[in-house]
């Protein structure tokens, strides 16, 4: 079908602190190098995005050498950690910015859904915006009235659609732009995590619509998303970047299990002192937090789907109530919720409290997880929450070697089985 989007040798450099080169003559200089097409003469040699360290230089690179091409009609999940350079190559694709270096070629319009509320207007009511937004998109006023009663339709805003969107929430201005997006004539539709705003129901909707574009119409889409199970579901290639280099492409299922393989780097146990940041805030403070095999386990530094684990918390209260509401989320990296868990405890005010959640063996199917842990009162429903606070993998050890893949699903249960023979008169 052709290429739909060329990228070679793509770099985009960002100078943190003061902009300029310090002179007017030089400013001068690169702004002639510029006009001519040429690097600039004064961009320095900068560090790799790492955003945990502090760095010797002012100029970071977000992306470095990247090349890829995309085929007309392909779904190509872009995916990779926080920082990794995920939305500055959406939006260099979208000429919201443009390159340092190197070169990008698109072939067809761009429909992108970069941030909550793209190219709207908030003044304006959500039938302006659908115009404008389609104008901005480089639709004709006649393309945009053949669509936009499925537009409206699709957002579910038809009683809000002569108001003005400054008094939509969040959620109501994510599903008009994507409907937006969606629904007019582009032949490339780009979505960053945007989706991520919108409830379940209409995630669910947005993936449908976009597997329709892609496979019905034949259009090209690229999808950025922390949600690999839904990159996987709709996506037939993938990109994965990791501080702004490309790490891999090429069919979605492997690059998705690189994505893991990089990010699976177990942290089973935090302590207050071992880390740089206290976690917690003024009102909960977690001073340790662990994933051990239970007592009476055999020692070991792999986690077996047989062994019986213990999550263990020890938390300080700093609120004025002692009962406080504690639960965790288990999530395969992936993004899937395996389960949730949680009660209510007597955790005495400037008292540490050490909490224990006992999982038995035989459950976990081998896979890597996070917890992600939450505490409230009843008069304070978001007291803190941490995502990824441990990050743990289970294997079978018994079917590493020689075994073709895990069991199917989620859980890993142990389930009694009898045999009897029958006899037939």
């Amino acid at each position: 079908m052709g290429v739909a989007i060329k990228v070679e040798n793509l770099s985009k450099a960002y100078q943190l602190g003061e902009i300029g080169t310090g002179t007017l003559s030089n400013d001068l200089k690169r702004w002639a190098y510029k006009v001519r097409g040429k690097e600039d003469p004064f961009l320095k040699i900068g560090e790799t995005n790492d955003r945990t360290t502090k760095g010797e230089s002012n100029m970071v690179w977000s992306l470095k050498d990247i090349n890829f091409e995309i085929e007309q009609g392909d779904a190509v999940g872009i995916i990779g950690r926080n920082g990794a350079g995920k939305s500055t190559l959406l939006k260099i694709l979208s000429r919201v910015t443009s390159p340092t270096t190197g070169s990008v070629k698109v072939k067809g319009r761009v429909a992108s859904l970069l941030e909550v509320g793209t190219g709207f207007h908030p003044e304006l009511t959500g039938r302006e915006n659908i115009f404008l937004n389609g104008a901005i998109l480089g639709m004709r006023k006649a393309e945009i009235k053949k669509h936009f009663d499925a537009i409206v339709d699709f957002a579910g805003v038809e009683r809000y659609i002569d108001t003005p969107v400054k008094r939509y929430s969040s959620g109501m201005y994510v599903r008009l732009a994507f409907a937006v997006a969606a629904h007019l004539e582009s032949e490339i539709l780009v979505v960053d995590e945007v989706l991520a705003v919108g409830d379940a129901e209409f995630q669910k909707k947005c993936l449908g619509k976009m597997n329709d574009v892609s496979k019905g119409e034949g259009r090209t889409i690229l999808f950025v998303s922390h949600n690999l199970t839904a990159v996987e579901t709709l996506c037939n290639n993938g990109i994965l970047l990791n501080s702004g280099f490309l790490e891999t492409s090429g069919a979605v299922e492997k690059v998705v299990k690189n994505y893991i393989n990089l990010s699976s780097t177990s942290t089973r146990s935090i302590e207050f002192n071992s880390i740089t940041n206290p976690i917690g805030n003024s009102k909960i403070r977690i001073l340790t937090a662990s994933v051990e095999l239970a007592e009476g386990e055999p020692e070991s530094t792999i986690i077996d789907i047989n062994s019986k684990i213990n999550l263990k918390f020890t938390v300080l209260n700093f609120t004025n109530d002692s009962v406080i509401s504690v639960g965790y989320d288990l999530k395969t990296l992936k993004g899937d919720t395996i389960f949730g868990s949680g009660k209510k405890f007597i955790i005495p005010s400037n008292q540490e409290t050490e909490l224990t959640c006992h999982l038995p063996g035989n459950f976990l199917n081998d896979d890597v997880y996070s917890v992600n842990i939450y505490f409230h009162t009843q008069t304070m429903s978001g007291l803190y929450a941490k995502n990824e606070l441990l990050i743990f993998e289970v294997k079978d050890i018994e079917r590493e070697t020689g075994y073709l893949g895990k069991v199917n699903g989620f859980i890993r249960t142990n389930f009694a089985w009898s045999v009897k023979e029958l006899s037939r008169p």
